[in-house]
């Protein structure tokens, strides 16, 4: 029983069920669900790659196609894990009612907050795996470090999954999620240096792009993808774990009021 819903998060190795579960489930319609992760970056990469890049040249000293899609694969991973953590949990948690059925054996909501979290950043990582597939495919890089991007990218999938479970928590319905799309990971996803510099910005879009998760990933995911080491890797990291660790303590906080209020 909880005492408080702001004790802190007791996770247990029951999680694993509950991601397994979800794997089972997603794993009869892998195949459609993929494609629509990497239809929208796709599309968005070859137009603005070719059609713009053509016009643009080189950004930053790299092909506008190679500078655009080793940020892209940052957005990627970051909205395929809000995906999962909005429409996908909220069907379990809500209209399905699969937490709660869940909860009538020996898991307890804390497990169920920490898989969702978890498996939102796996299902991320095989959209992610198969637009680097692309990229190697159509020569746009075939840089060996990209290899390590995947950790990296695994883990911007636990810090986007872990942001969108507090609108998972709050929501009333799926509309709900819209204002998060519009008002929070559209805007963010261009002042985060996917599409352009962040120097590019006036000086007080520059500060507010240099607090925000997305452009953290894209710092550290870039370098890797066109073959360098990120320079400056503790900062962007730190930057991660802190919306990451932040977001499932409120996300968790938020879902237990929902369920013992």
């Amino acid at each position: 029983m909880l005492i408080s819903f702001y004790t802190a998060p007791r996770i247990t190795p029951r999680f694993w069920p509950v991601m397994l579960r979800n794997l089972l489930v997603w794993r009869k319609l892998a195949v459609p669900s993929v494609v629509g992760n990497i239809a929208e970056p796709l599309i968005t990469l070859v137009a603005f790659g070719y059609g713009l890049g053509s016009m643009i040249g080189e950004v930053q000293g790299l092909p506008y196609i190679t500078y655009l899609a080793s940020g892209s694969v940052a957005v990627s991973a970051a909205l395929a894990a809000t995906f999962e953590a909005l429409y996908s949990a909220y069907s379990r948690m809500q209209v399905q009612k699969t937490w709660e059925s869940i909860m009538n054996a020996p898991i307890a909501l804390d497990d169920i907050v920490f898989a969702e979290m978890l498996w939102a950043a796996m299902k991320s990582l095989f959209s992610v795996g198969a637009i680097m597939v692309v990229i190697f495919a159509l020569d746009i890089s075939r840089a060996p470090t990209m290899l390590l991007a995947l950790p990296l990218l695994g883990f911007v999938g636990v810090t986007f999954a872990s942001i969108a479970l507090v609108f998972n928590a709050l929501a009333k319905g799926y509309d709900f999620f819209t204002y998060y799309f519009t008002l929070v990971l559209t805007p963010m996803t261009f002042l985060s240096g996917v599409y352009f510099p962040i120097s590019q910005m006036p000086e007080w879009l520059q500060a507010v792009a240099g607090v925000l998760p997305l452009t953290a990933a894209v710092e550290i995911v870039r370098p890797l993808m066109i073959g360098a080491m990120p320079t400056d890797w503790l900062r962007p990291l730190l930057v991660l774990a802190a919306y990451a660790g932040g977001g499932y303590y409120l996300a968790l906080v938020l879902t237990r009021r929902r369920f013992f209020k």
